[in-house]
């Protein structure tokens, strides 16, 4: 059974993607703070950087924003670079992280359930998961009949079957979304916000409800409300929203609470007895897997090709569930057979396939060590929910001596 929660606290919401009784995707929504990816905003060019091809926008946040102009090119091919005092339109792409502003794009996009509206464009992009040759010629057709022109579309994975009518109707309501939000854009002055996304709750539903969802449970009225009276635009069944209100813990009663906190775990222990080791660092994520307490009934080689294995499966897990991104680097149990290196490769692939975010599987170096890369999107769970250690300055070490002291920012004297 797949459920989402809607987990309200005094301090923010939790959303729980669970499946078959597992955690499978944890998403964090702090209380009155306004969710800023896909947000659309006049911004200021306030610095040009020719050498990077870059540009740093104010849009009105504490730090000014990164936007790469070098894919923008006039009909010859030459890069049209942006002027100090100039405004621009632009969405944020990816979210600030630490010292660093937001990512911007001049590629500006209104996503619905099962399509996503790309003004000035003209191209009409199917998900590679719709595979039905026949039905993708039909939703191109359907498309090409109400899209006006200079307009562009991406289909989502959830448009497979949809109904003629249902294309027409998210199409139109897209379509005035996106012309409202140009036409401010011509009088608003730089910097300023012209149009946010759905809030968090809506806009986590919207991207993670499918059709095997059996239930959306909710422990907040206001979320149920909310969630009711947007059931249409949403494509949900309205008898598949729930409310908890027995004032118990929503995740505790769907036994998930543990896996929650154990998010936050630098170790994660494997059914087998064996264990990951995860290392989250300002350049990449690093994963060592261990056998552990797992020895195995038969010979070496197969105890660490099981071990393997199975760490695949979780490692795809512990990816989405702590929202891990960027660069990754995995560190299997050495295995000297092709075949089994070959056969975790694939193991992984498959589970990542599940992903949401578009995770790529690159391979094994030269030193034996997985790597792949996951689109990032937004924080990691981990920089949403936890602060540095004041006394350690985050590096989980303190000094052994007393003449040893500590500045909280990995500095000793």
């Amino acid at each position: 059974m797949k459920r989402i929660l809607v987990d309200s606290e005094e301090y923010g919401t939790r959303i729980g993607i669970v499946e078959d009784g597992v955690l499978v995707e944890l998403v964090y929504e702090q209380k009155n703070s306004m969710p800023i990816v896909g947000n659309i905003y006049a911004g200021k060019i306030m610095n040009v950087l020719p050498g990077m091809q870059a540009a740093f926008v104010d849009i009105g946040q504490d730090k000014n924003a990164f936007l790469y102009y070098g894919d923008n090119k006039d009909e010859k091919g030459n890069v049209i670079k942006p002027k100090s005092g100039s405004e621009v339109l632009v969405q944020v792409e990816k979210a600030g992280i630490g010292k660093k502003g937001s990512v911007l794009t001049r590629k500006i996009s209104f996503p619905g359930k099962f399509i996503v509206v790309i003004p000035n464009d003209s191209r009409i992009g199917i998900s590679k998961k719709i595979t039905d040759p026949e039905e993708r010629q039909r939703i191109k057709n359907v498309v090409r009949e109400v899209l006006p022109e200079g307009y562009g579309v991406i289909v989502r994975t959830d448009g497979e079957g949809k109904s003629d009518e249902t294309y027409k109707e998210e199409i139109e309501r897209l379509i005035k979304r996106s012309e409202d939000v140009l036409n401010r854009s011509k009088y608003a002055k730089a910097p300023a916000l012209l149009y946010t996304d759905a809030n968090g709750v809506v806009k986590v539903v919207r991207d993670f409800f499918h059709r095997d969802i059996d239930e959306i449970v909710a422990n907040s009225t206001e979320d149920y409300e909310l969630l009711k009276k947007l059931c249409q635009e949403l494509d949900i069944p309205e008898s598949k929203i729930k409310l908890h209100d027995d004032g118990t813990s929503l995740f505790g009663a769907y036994y998930v609470e543990g896996q929650a906190k154990a998010a936050f775990n630098k170790q994660v222990w494997l059914k087998s007895g064996g264990f990951l080791i995860i290392e989250q660092t300002e350049a990449c994520v690093v994963i060592d897997v261990n056998t552990g307490k797992y020895t195995g009934k038969a010979d070496l080689g197969k105890t660490i090709l099981k071990t393997n294995l199975e760490a695949a499966e979780e490692i795809a897990r512990q990816l989405r569930l702590r929202n891990l991104n960027g660069m990754i680097i995995v560190d299997f149990i050495d295995m000297k057979s092709e075949q089994d290196r070959q056969a975790v490769q694939k193991k992984l692939e498959e589970a990542v396939s599940k992903d949401s975010l578009q995770t790529i599987v690159v391979g094994m170096t030269e030193l034996g060590l997985m790597q792949l890369t996951r689109k990032k999107k937004r924080e990691s769970l981990m920089h949403l929910m936890t602060r540095a250690c004041p006394c350690c300055g985050g590096s989980g070490r303190v000094p052994i001596s007393k003449d040893i002291k500590s500045d909280g920012n990995n500095n000793l004297s």
